[in-house]
């Protein structure tokens, strides 16, 4: 392809894959509420986060203001898997009815309701509620743009500091909410549509006149009749055993021009667009690099070398061959432990199935945000369904390798994988359960992740692995010599070692600028909606992987040795160990995390991303090289 097409390609490519985003395109079937003048909009809890502990607790594990019953919303697969605990609060608005200073409740501390909110204030938890569907968030000043802001996912359940003229250090809880929801108004219709929902947090110490009567009870520090309300934390409410906490909140009703359909375009609005930019500029650079080499092995040497040995008439000109076509009779013959080859090629197939149909789907819009926990479920469903995928593949190449077995192949492609991401899994889940933390998977969740793997994903690397053994064998393009050929002393840059790790820093090269994004959107709890970016990252990281596998199987074949099998699938595959040393790396420049369980969950789940990444990029080399020496060879007389 000349330089202009893949111009011309790749722009095609950026206009198709970043125009949803930018949009406000929604998932068909999430129809909007509208709401009416003094209609009731009752305010949802969710879990409380923390980026220090990465472990997520329920709302009502802290000492807040409960409602008369607590109702549990229904969630799917991947709201469970995220730890999400959405339930109802006594928090109710109506529509377009501004509030001040209503009483929620009053809490007594206790020593053990002191610790609890110390602890969380220590730790920087944060409490997140919902809205109709929104997530609420505190707008926070952009230093480098005036009147810009971004956006903070809930907020903290307090703050720690000092009064003025001590150096103890106090514990201060945010029990006064000033919460903005904006709506879009439909004049003809009088109706109106929430757009977003934010809140201001502050610590107050409230004071009252003459008994206690709950809601009822008139406050001295915030007065909606005198119009005495809080906008700042001047005197603070300590968190002291034997003290009581008032909670409090205020809500106003702001206009917005904002339509629905583009409401949460403030939440994914992506100020590093420019880095996003580079990031792929710097990809295509290494893949016009890759390209380039390519070329000049297929159209130069190749196509010379081909020729010249197609002509060649007399034994001694056959006898001064070299390079990649004195193996020939070797190329093709089945490598050592074969079996675990078409076991993992097998697997990284089924990974590869998942992540483009995901990809697809996300960039045309069918992921919204708005549906929690629909991507993992998506992903999910998809590993379970390409088991077919998986066990087809697998079967072709045993069947290639001339293997008889195919039900033991099958066997070991639908546990090896899946299995020891589930003792992983299952390890973390039970760190996480002593924790008492909400992110532990219920025992329900894990019977339903056991079925749909034993269930659904077995059978179906069966029915797979059947389909593809009965297909006819894969011919090869040169026979096989019965005895294998001496492989020559190869130089140091040859070494399988050496070039298997040489191998593997491109296609991770491709791809960290983004990983950063990804590593920041799931550890430091931010939104990651920019599937368009993703997407093109992901086609390039496919052209990196082939391209890399093919420059060096065919260096590895011109110094006359021919175990390319594995050397193909490690080449690319090498890049996972590149991921999880940036992983290292991230952990300890980017993340605070202090405690021992949340360090071993962060590299848990580090370690089943790189191995899936091993797979997935080491099957991609393996097909890259696996067409291109059936290619060369194929275009060979041998006589």
């Amino acid at each position: 392809m000349e330089p202009s097409a893949w111009a011309v390609a790749f722009a095609a490519l950026c206009i198709v894959a970043l125009a949803p985003p930018a949009s406000g395109f929604y998932l068909p079937g999430v129809a909007p509420n509208d709401f009416e003048k003094k209609d009731p909009l009752p305010v949802k809890v969710n879990k409380l986060t923390s980026i220090k502990t990465q472990l997520p607790y329920s709302y009502y594990s802290l000492p807040f203001c409960k409602p008369d019953t607590i109702v549990d919303s229904a969630e799917n697969l991947g709201e469970v898997l995220r730890g999400d605990r959405i339930e109802n609060s006594p928090y109710t608005f109506e529509m377009r009815e501004p509030q001040m200073c209503q009483v929620v409740c009053k809490i007594s501390v206790g020593e053990k309701e002191a610790k609890l909110l110390k602890e969380k204030i220590e730790d920087e938890y944060r409490v997140n509620m919902i809205l109709d569907n929104l997530p609420l968030v505190v707008p926070i000043q952009r230093v480098d743009q005036e009147g810009a802001y971004f956006y903070q996912h809930g907020f903290h359940v307090g703050a720690k500091g000092k009064y003025s003229g001590s150096k103890d250090e106090k514990y201060f809880i945010h029990n006064h909410l000033s919460f903005t929801v904006k709506y879009h108004r439909d004049e003809q219709r009088d109706v109106s549509r929430i757009v977003a929902f934010e809140v201001k947090p502050y610590s107050v110490k409230h004071e009252y006149e003459g008994q206690w009567n709950d809601k009822k009870t008139r406050l001295t520090t915030c007065d909606p009749h005198a119009q005495r309300i809080i906008t700042s934390s001047e005197s603070p409410q300590e968190v002291e055993v034997g003290k009581d906490i008032i909670f409090t909140y205020d809500v106003d009703f702001k206009e917005s021009d904002i339509k629905w359909a583009s409401r949460w375009d403030s939440y994914l609005l992506m100020t590093d667009d420019q880095i996003h930019w580079f990031s792929i500029v710097n990809s295509l650079m290494i893949v016009l690099f890759l390209s380039g080499m390519v070329a000049m092995i297929m159209l130069r040497t190749l196509y010379r070398d081909i020729s010249k040995y197609n002509q060649l008439e007399t034994q001694e000109e056959a006898q001064e061959e070299t390079g990649w076509k004195l193996v020939h009779g070797d190329v093709f013959r089945p490598p050592s432990n074969s079996d675990w080859l078409c076991v993992y090629v097998g697997t990284g197939v089924q990974f590869f199935g998942m992540l483009l149909v995901t990809m697809v789907f996300a960039v045309l819009g069918f992921l919204s945000p708005s549906n929690r926990g629909g991507l993992m479920t998506a992903m999910l469903l998809l590993w379970v369904f390409m088991g077919l995928l998986a066990g087809y593949s697998s079967s072709r190449l045993y069947k290639l390798f001339k293997g008889s077995e195919w039900k033991n192949i099958a066997l070991r492609t639908a546990f090896t994988f899946p299995g020891s991401v589930f003792a992983i899994f299952f390890f973390l889940n039970a760190l996480i359960w002593g924790q008492k933390s909400s992110g532990a998977v219920p025992f329900t969740t894990m019977f339903a992740l056991v079925l749909l793997w034993f269930g659904i994903s077995v059978p179906l690397v069966f029915v797979g692995s059947f389909l593809g053994f009965k297909k006819p064998t894969i011919e090869d393009p040169v026979k096989t010599n019965k005895i294998p050929r001496q492989i020559p002393e190869q130089a140091w840059y040859m070494n399988p070692i050496f070039s298997i790790l040489i191998g593997g820093i491109l296609p991770f090269g491709a791809v960290f600028i983004e990983l950063f994004f990804i590593l920041t959107s799931i550890w430091l709890h931010q939104f990651y909606y920019i599937f368009g970016f993703l997407f093109l990252v992901f086609l390039i990281l496919i052209v990196t992987c082939a391209e890399i596998s093919i420059v060096l199987c065919y260096f590895q074949l011109c110094s006359e040795d021919y175990l390319w099998w594995w050397r193909s699938y490690l080449t690319s595959g090498s890049s996972a160990l590149y991921l999880f040393l940036y992983a290292t790396f991230y952990f300890f420049t980017k993340l605070e995390i202090t405690k021992f369980v949340s360090a071993v969950m962060y590299f848990g789940y580090m370690l089943i991303a790189s191995y899936a990444f091993f797979a997935l990029t080491g099957t991609i080399g393996f097909y890259a090289c696996f067409l291109f020496t059936r290619l060369i060879y194929s275009s060979v007389k041998i006589e």
